[in-house]
Formats: structure tokens, C-alpha cells, sequence
């Protein structure tokens, strides 16, 4: 497809977008559709872009970006909840459908049936949770579905990488699947670590917030290619150094922070809005391949009809069934350390889960990466009805599970009536850490003054930054101050200087709140936003004034 082609999509999507938003339809579901019913226009093009650009491109600015923005803190207390939907469940949903489509498709041998299984196993938590979020989902269960997101589609990727090289005969580098399996993981998280780590030390040196900006934007990509290039996962990788350098953003500079805060949902708007539109332009093109491959259309998407009945099933399946083996066992659940988020769900809380299993971008991506022929030389079996199988569930779950998934909710009535309370102590806690950081840095300027302030004035400085720091606006006093323009111009630097000096206290004292476990990381990142705005806007004043 040419460039002039793919950026016609995206303006077309993004036009799509803004209106099914403004009329208050979900944005997934109006695009799929759309592009859907636009596939069979003349004259549209269908984007035909390579599985592994596809992969590359979109995949790693948008896991990026969700580590970035989740808290390790709530992924390490729901770690459990998180593997069981992101590890087990995609291996049972893989095995479930790989058994299930071997009996039921003849063109499927058992290996190209796992590699279906393996497609079709990973859910798309973008769909999800932006209904989540529109409609108050509780924030524990926001933090389940989007920990799942992040740690699925390594395991899904692992696992059609196995049953593909079985299918095919081709080998892999580690001949044990376990081993496999392990390294896929060790090798992706070391590469996120190293290359993290290689970042913030670059940024440390750096003063431009500018370049800081770019090697966020070039990270994952680089993260994402560097462990699939020593056969490692890539999606780890991607995640792993998301996750180090949102837990480690205060050590950046204010207004690189900022910019990233505008730059990265930016980035996922497009992306996302591209990936719906881009499953629903596939509709045509799908049926096009299973007719030239000689298969009835009507019984090709049987077997997808069939095979969407069975993904939807499995999930509140697994998940009730570990619920109920979790209630059956009490004493070993708590010998194991059963978490807070998975103790506090009700039965309605994760009937919703349960129901979150929309498809999505990998889905679709690793139906088109299926080989094209064995090592010997023979066709891949059933590789036209795998891709149109996979698109069939991709398709069917956005529809039927994210048009009824706002019902559930609200019929459900899912809500923590106790989550308001413990955000607004957790945000009390916040502020009351950070106040008695600057009020210790105060302190030691009362008590220890620079030798070029007189008395006098040391006590007005420290009030000035008192106030300052109380209303949340920066300098605003240093401003307002008409006929003492020569008494601006002295203590101008010393109010610059202190002020900073309290901010940084500010921040020091609240990440180390959080790494003490007191705050979790989306409060430090609220309160952390709220000093950023206050120095931004003080240097401005400050700039202002030199003018």
C-alpha cells in the first residue's frame, strides 16, 4: 500500500473517530464497522502492511505508553490476578481452540489448529478500557485488565512462535519449549532493563527537554527490535523499560515531563484509531483469500462463528473456575498470600472482567505472519481459513462483547463505594508529605540564611515561598509587588533559588513515600503534575520578567 494510501486511512479514521465521539458511540466499534462496510467501495484501499512492521510499529508506542502511565506498585499487588488472565488463560484459551478447531476443521492439522489457538488467545484491553474508564470502572479492576494487556501478548507470541517452527520444521534456538519460554522472558526483560538504564543516564547528562523527548519516542522501537533480534520478546522488552522509566520520571526535567504528557496520548489516539480502522478495511480482503483458496465462504466463517463462541466462553469460564478453586482451598490461598485486589472482587466485578475479551491489532497481525509454506516446501495447512477464523473473532468479540459490555456495567452496577475515600486519604497523604518537605527546607533557611539577605528580608522570603507553595501558584507574589522593584530585582534569585530547592524536596519526599509502599504511583504522578505546572509557570514569570 502506498504512503498516500495509509495517511488517507488515517485521515479517514481520525474523521470517523471525532464523530462517532461527538454523537457518544464507541469509537472501536463505528470504525471496525466502517472500515468494514468501506473494504467492499471501489476503489479503497485495503492497507496491506507486513505482519512484523505491523507488529514493530504499532505495538511497541502503545505498551510503552501503558507501562509509562501504570503503576508498578499496583502491578506487583495484583500479580497474581495478572498472570492468571495474561499467562494461564492465554495458554488454556490456546489449547481449548487448538483441540477444538483440530475436531472441527478438516484443513486443520492439530499443530496449524494450536497456531490458530495461539493466534486468537491474546485480548486488546484498548476497547475495554476506554470503556472502563468512560463509565467509573473501579480502579482495581482498571489495574487488572490493563496489567493483563501488558504481559498476554508476550505469551501469545511466545506460544505461536513454538507452534508455528512445530508446524513448519523449522528449528527455534532453545529446543525446550520451557526453556523456551523462560528465555523468551529473562532475555526480553534484561534488554528492557539495560536499555532503560542506557536512557536515563543519556537524559541525566542532557539539558535540552527536547532530545529527552525523542529518545522517549525512539525507546521502545529500539527496545522492541534489539530483544527480537537475540530472539527474545520484544513485548517484554517494551514493557519493561516503560515500567522503569515511569517509576524513575521524576528524575527528568520538568518540561520534558510535560511534553510527554501531551506527546504520548497523542501517539495513542492515532495508533489506536488506525488499529480499529485497519481490522475493519481486512473484511473484504478475507473473504477475497478464503474463495481463492477454493473454501465455501459460508462454511469458513462457521468455523469462525464457532470458534468466537468458544473464546467467549473460556474466559468466564477460567476465571469462575479459579474463583470457586480459590473459595474451595481457603487455607492454602492464604498460605500463598492471596492479594487485596483479588480478595475485594465481587462475583459482579469479575463477571465484567470476564466479559472484557475483546481482540485486537496482534490478533489480526499474527494471523497474517503464518508461514506461507513448511520447510519442505509445502503449503502451511489451512492458512487461509486461520486468517479468516482470526479476523472473524477479532471482529465478533469487538462487536458483540464491546456493544454490550457498557450495558453489563451499568446493569451490573460494579462501583467501590469505598474507592473515593481511599483516593482522597491517599491524595491527603500526599499533600501532607509534601508540605512538610518544604516546610523542612523553610526551616533550614530560617536557620541557616545566605550571608547576602539582611534579617528582615530572609523572614519575607520564606513567607513569600510559603505562600507560594500553599495556593499552588508559582512566584505569583514575586510579581505583585509595584513599588518595591529594586527589592524584586535582589531577592529575585535567592526566591528562585529557595523555591526550587522546595520543590525538589517536594518530589524527593513523595517518591520515597511511594517506594516505601505509602503512595501508590498514580497519586505521585497527580501530585507530581501539580509541582511540574508550578515551576513551569514560574520560570515563565521569571523569563517574563527578565524580558
Amino acid at each position: 500500500m502506498s504512503v498516500a494510501g495509509l495517511l488517507l486511512v488515517f485521515v479517514a479514521a481520525i474523521v470517523v473517530a471525532g464523530f462517532a465521539k461527538r454523537l457518544g458511540f464507541q469509537v472501536p466499534l463505528v470504525l471496525v464497522t466502517v472500515g468494514a462496510a468501506a473494504s467492499f467501495v471501489p476503489g479503497v484501499p485495503t492497507p496491506a502492511i507486513p505482519p512484523d512492521i505491523l507488529l514493530g510499529v504499532v505495538l511497541p508506542p502503545l505498551l510503552y505508553s501503558a507501562a509509562l502511565d501504570y503503576s508498578f506498585n499496583t502491578f506487583q499487588r495484583n500479580i497474581r490476578s495478572i498472570l492468571r488472565l495474561g499467562i494461564g488463560m492465554v495458554i488454556v484459551t490456546a489449547v481449548a481452540v487448538g483441540v477444538f478447531a483440530n475436531w472441527l476443521v478438516p484443513e486443520l492439522t492439530l499443530g496449524a489448529a494450536l497456531v490458530l489457538g495461539a493466534v486468537v488467545a491474546p485480548p486488546d484491553a484498548v476497547a475495554a478500557v476506554s470503556v472502563g474508564r468512560r463509565l467509573g470502572l473501579p480502579e482495581r479492576m482498571m489495574a487488572i485488565l490493563k496489567g493483563e494487556s501488558l504481559v498476554n501478548d508476550a505469551a501469545a507470541l511466545t506460544l505461536f512462535t513454538l507452534a508455528a517452527a512445530a508446524v513448519t520444521g523449522e528449528r527455534i534456538s532453545i529446543d525446550s519449549p520451557i526453556l523456551y519460554f523462560g528465555y523468551e522472558i529473562v532475555g526480553g526483560v534484561g534488554v528492557g532493563l539495560v536499555l532503560a538504564r542506557i536512557v536515563r543516564t543519556v537524559r541525566a547528562r542532557i539539558t535540552d527537554s527536547a532530545l529527552e523527548t525523542v529518545l522517549g519516542l525512539i525507546l521502545p522501537f529500539v527496545a522492541y527490535f534489539a530483544a527480537e533480534e537475540i530472539h527474545a520478546s520484544g513485548v517484554l522488552a517494551v514493557v519493561t523499560a516503560g515500567f522503569v522509566l515511569g517509576r524513575n520520571a521524576g528524575d527528568e526535567s520538568v518540561s520534558t515531563r510535560i511534553q510527554e504528557r501531551s506527546v504520548w496520548p497523542t501517539i495513542d489516539l492515532v495508533l489506536e484509531t488506525f488499529v480499529f480502522a485497519y481490522i475493519g478495511l481486512q473484511f473484504k480482503s478475507v473473504i477475497d483469500t478464503v474463495r481463492d483458496d477454493g473454501l465455501p465462504v459460508h462454511h469458513v466463517f462457521g468455523y469462525g462463528f464457532a470458534v468466537l463462541a468458544l473464546v467467549i466462553v473460556i474466559r468466564p469460564a477460567w476465571i469462575f473456575l479459579n474463583v470457586g478453586r480459590r473459595r474451595a482451598m481457603p487455607r492454602l490461598a492464604a498460605r500463598r498470600g492471596t492479594s487485596r485486589a483479588e480478595e475485594e472482587l465481587t462475583w459482579r466485578q469479575n463477571l465484567v472482567i470476564s466479559w472484557a475479551g475483546m481482540r485486537g491489532v496482534v490478533t489480526l497481525a499474527a494471523a497474517a505472519g503464518v508461514p506461507l509454506a513448511t520447510v519442505s516446501g509445502d503449503p502451511f495447512p489451512g492458512r487461509g481459513v486461520i486468517q479468516a477464523v482470526a479476523f472473524t473473532v477479532a471482529v465478533g468479540t469487538l462487536l458483540i462483547q464491546g456493544s454490550t459490555l457498557p450495558m453489563l456495567i451499568r446493569v451490573l452496577d460494579v462501583a467501590d463505594p469505598d474507592e473515593e475515600l481511599r483516593n482522597s486519604q491517599q491524595i491527603d497523604l500526599a499533600r501532607q508529605i509534601s508540605k512538610q518537605a518544604a516546610e523542612r527546607v523553610l526551616a533550614d533557611m530560617l536557620r541557616d540564611p545566605p550571608a547576602a539577605l539582611r534579617d528582615p528580608e530572609v523572614g519575607e522570603l520564606v513567607e513569600r515561598v510559603r505562600r507560594s507553595t500553599q495556593a499552588r501558584l508559582a512566584a505569583e507574589h514575586a510579581d505583585d509587588l509595584g513599588e518595591h522593584e529594586a527589592k524584586v530585582l535582589r531577592l529575585g534569585a535567592q526566591f528562585n533559588r529557595l523555591r526550587n530547592d522546595v520543590l525538589k524536596a517536594q518530589r524527593t519526599a513523595l517518591i520515597e513515600a511511594r517506594d516505601a509502599g505509602d503512595l501508590d504511583d498514580e497519586v505521585l504522578r497527580r501530585l507530581l503534575d501539580e509541582l511540574d505546572l508550578e515551576e513551569a509557570a514560574a520560570e515563565a514569570r521569571v523569563r517574563r520578567q527578565r524580558w
